[in-house]
């Protein structure tokens, strides 16, 4: 605990979980963030906000599993509106390679066949074949999330300052958090475009984000309550948040249709574009300068909500007392 002042710049799903965490820690904390509302600017308020470790294994290296099975733990015990249904991974008898891929790169998931597919989803009955069912993980809603930590760092006793650009200077330590906006201090992050859809139909009731597998264009569909869900996410090397591509929208929407036809008839709410902080191998880091006067927390790439809170016990560990645990404090 330390009555010292720490400034987190920016409040995204990064900067939140640092701020919250420094917070909790008795720290006092002022919290700045460039655009006027918030998480106008933050590319965490596109996120599909899956919690899933063992998911995410088949395409990013250990350390994102290692830490995400920590985090996960941390938003169950942190956020009381964590959904634990778990995720359901399906492919179409087509592609069923690439659902055989899926099972080989990953743990924690039950091979299930056509009748626990409708038991667990019963929009899906009849549909699919075989999947994956890995029970352990989790999911949120993305802006409801963002806000519950924005309350809890103010009901803490955090300063916010919002339409507060940094210039550089703070009294104490820094712990930058800017996403992208970091790009001249750390010169090897990159932005890598994620574009997402919002869908709203009564006529599809999902109780777990749905992983649909295809050697192009895989999907995730996330349900967010009230008929709503989010369909993501394309990953296209690129550093442009302008709207949505056409493209983009007929791959997602499409794909989206495959996995059920009554998502045909579903109302487009919102299409959208962020930019993904991202290190060349897609794991974050966590560099200190200035003989620990900053710390830049940065690199989400498409992991922001799954691995925020263990970034955050890290960077409070090294604080209280000097740890540098695991392999994420480096310079990139």
């Amino acid at each position: 605990m330390s009555n010292s002042t720490i400034t987190v710049v920016g409040a995204g799903i990064f900067g939140l979980w640092q701020a919250y965490t420094l917070a909790k820690a008795g720290y006092r904390i002022r919290l700045i963030e460039e655009s006027d509302a918030p998480f106008a600017q933050a590319s965490s308020r596109w996120a599909g906000a899956m919690i899933a470790p063992e998911c995410e294994a088949e395409g990013a290296p250990p350390i994102v599993r290692d830490l995400g099975r920590e985090a996960l733990k941390i938003w169950r015990d942190m956020y009381p509106a964590t959904i634990d249904n778990g995720t359901l991974v399906v492919a179409h008898a087509r592609d069923a390679g690439d659902l055989a891929r899926f099972q080989n790169m990953t743990e924690g998931h039950d091979l299930v066949g056509a009748a626990r597919i409708g038991e667990l989803e019963s929009a899906l009955a009849g549909r699919f074949e075989r999947g994956l069912y890995f029970e352990a993980e989790s999911h949120l809603d993305a802006r409801k999330a963002l806000g519950w930590l924005l309350s809890q760092v103010q009901a803490l006793g955090g300063e916010v300052h919002l339409g507060a650009p940094w210039d550089g200077d703070a009294d104490g330590v820094v712990v930058d958090c800017r996403g992208i906006g970091a790009q001249r201090d750390l010169k090897a992050l990159r932005g890598v475009r994620g574009e997402r859809v919002l869908i709203a139909t009564p006529d599809v009731s999902l109780a777990r984000p749905v992983r649909l597998l295809h050697p192009r264009q895989p999907i995730y569909i996330v349900p967010q309550g009230d008929g709503r869900f989010v369909v993501g996410a394309s990953v296209v090397e690129r550093e442009d948040d302008g709207p949505m591509t056409l493209k983009s929208a007929l791959d997602l929407l499409g794909s989206a249709y495959a996995l059920h036809p009554a998502f045909g008839e579903a109302s487009v709410l919102e299409m959208g574009a962020g930019i993904r902080p991202s290190f060349p191998d897609n794991v974050p880091r966590i560099v200190v300068e200035d003989g620990g006067k900053v710390i830049r927390v940065n690199g989400a790439y498409r992991h922001g909500f799954l691995l925020a809170p263990a970034l955050a016990r890290e960077v409070l560990a090294y604080l209280s007392d000097g740890r540098r645990e695991g392999l994420l404090f480096s310079a990139p």
